[in-house]
């Protein structure tokens, strides 16, 4: 990966202002002509797919912007900064795979923020409501593995300036935002739940920072919203998966990233099946990564505690994202597929024991 110097022009903050002149100072190179189209819902802040003719150049980018709103992207400058922060200093660190970025910039008021990326086409987004194929999740979770191995208790990390390090304080913040939010969801979707789902649901809700709080001994890198939706993915399973979307990096146990993974984009007859052998295939990853001193059943034993990922982080994007019919489908059966994971494994128990 490389950036233009850093003599190229600032960040940028809507689509209009994505011109041949601009890419042309911000990549290096010389774009005769630019045309853009927007792309996804906009969520949490505006992406565009950039036509361009171009010397040395894909034909297409994939830019990311900041909310169109501009009230609203002071309020997102953390995410923003954070995937600037893995593009520009943290990816050159790392083996996992992720779309190639050719520039990434904060602005100078905070929530401006630009990347431009090399589309991913063939690859699409993975599908959060069908689950991801089997082999498919096996390379997201072995590409997983180079997010986690290089820098896998490396006390730098906690170091590293604008990285999120939440502090028991933070969990505990957490806990009082979570366990209501998760009551919430049970008030308004629980009739989509089981019994015993909503049982496990409330329990879940008064352990939220025991589990955040617990086992710091092991750290890394975390995505932290590594799910279907946030991977790239090829529809004929040719080529490797691509992982995106690194506004939610944080450092905590790897396992989590793993646990929320597996639980919530595999249908459970899949993940049943086969969860077994991917962690497996991610523990062999981690090792050839440098990892030592970390054993499969360890690996496991991490898995299964980080399957509250899912509900106890997953709950915020639903509450807190725009609601629609289909977030409320794909969230509940993220939710539902977690919690059938967590009592096929007895997780509660686990993150007691601690």
């Amino acid at each position: 990966m490389t950036f233009a110097a850093e003599l190229t022009p600032p960040a940028i903050s809507t689509p209009e202002e994505v011109t041949a002149e601009w890419l042309s100072r911000a990549l290096g190179t010389t774009i005769r002509s630019v045309r853009t189209e927007p792309v996804g819902t906009g969520q949490i802040g505006c992406c565009v797919r950039a036509h361009v003719d171009g010397d040395g150049l894909p034909s297409t980018l994939f830019i990311k912007l900041p909310n169109p709103d501009p009230g609203m992207r002071p309020l997102l400058h953390g995410v923003y900064r954070s995937e600037v922060l893995f593009y520009r200093e943290l990816e050159p660190t790392l083996k996992v795979r992720a779309p190639r970025c050719l520039f990434a910039r904060l602005g100078d008021q905070e929530g401006e923020f630009t990347l431009v990326l090399e589309d991913a086409a063939p690859l699409v987004q993975g599908d959060q409501l069908a689950g991801l194929p089997v082999e498919t999740a096996r390379d997201c979770a072995v590409n997983l593995a180079g997010l986690h191995g290089p820098r896998w208790c490396d006390p730098t990390v906690l170091e590293i300036d604008g990285l999120a390090r939440p502090t028991v304080e933070d969990n505990d913040t957490l806990q009082e935002l979570g366990g209501p939010l998760l009551e919430a969801f049970l008030d308004e979707l629980g009739d989509r739940l089981t019994a015993e789902e909503r049982d496990t649901l409330s329990e879940i809700a008064t352990l939220i920072g025991r589990w955040a709080n617990g086992r710091t001994e092991r750290f890394s890198l975390l995505h932290a919203d590594f799910r279907a939706d946030n991977m790239l993915v090829d529809p004929s399973g040719r080529l490797p998966s691509l992982a995106c979307d690194w506004q939610t990096l944080v450092t905590g146990l790897p396992g989590r990233d793993l646990g929320g993974f597996l639980g919530a984009s595999l249908a459970t007859d899949d993940r049943r099946e086969a969860e077994q052998s991917i962690v497996a295939d991610y523990h062999r990853a981690l090792v050839g990564h440098g990892v030592r001193d970390y054993s499969l059943e360890q690996c496991w034993d991490d898995y299964v505690y980080g399957l509250l990922q899912t509900p106890v982080i997953g709950i915020f994007g639903w509450a807190y994202g725009t609601r629609s019919p289909r977030g409320d489908d794909m969230f509940a059966h993220l939710i539902r597929r977690s919690l059938r994971a967590i009592a096929d494994h007895d997780a509660l128990s686990v993150v007691r024991a601690g």
